[in-house]
């Protein structure tokens, strides 16, 4: 697999270093990690260089992960960039909604290194 460059999108700089950890853990080979606060960061970040995955939280502050994915939708550099969602939803509705947004996946808070991988791996291309 091809070392990725990942943006992860949290207002939780310790959520960030966590799912910067599981995604190693999970044995993703992970050359870059660009971090993002808010969408509105996450959107500043993409123009300084588009990664190849993005995990962005559901609820943040200044535009939450809905309103990101709208966004990013309008960024043509940015199209087919895989998008997970990471929630602590119980509600499927959210999630759904993410999902016809754009989104690919979803991690639901608290998650697993084997998780990750599971919802990782297909979307940059395959195994090992």
């Amino acid at each position: 697999m091809k070392k990725v460059k990942v943006l992860i999108v949290d207002d939780s700089s310790v959520m960030r270093k966590i799912v910067e950890r599981a995604l190693r853990q999970a044995g993703l080979e992970i050359n870059e990690v660009a971090e993002a606060s808010n969408g509105a960061e996450a959107l500043a970040e993409i123009q300084k260089g588009v990664p190849d995955m993005i995990l962005s939280d559901i609820n943040m502050p200044v535009m939450d992960g809905l309103e990101f994915l709208k966004n990013l939708a309008t960024v043509d550099s940015a199209k087919g960039v895989p998008v997970i969602m990471i929630t602590t939803e119980g509600s499927e509705a959210r999630v759904v909604e993410a999902l016809s947004a754009g989104a690919k996946g979803y991690l639901r808070k608290p998650f697993s290194p084997e998780q990750v991988k599971e919802r990782v791996t297909p979307l940059l291309g395959g195994g090992q």
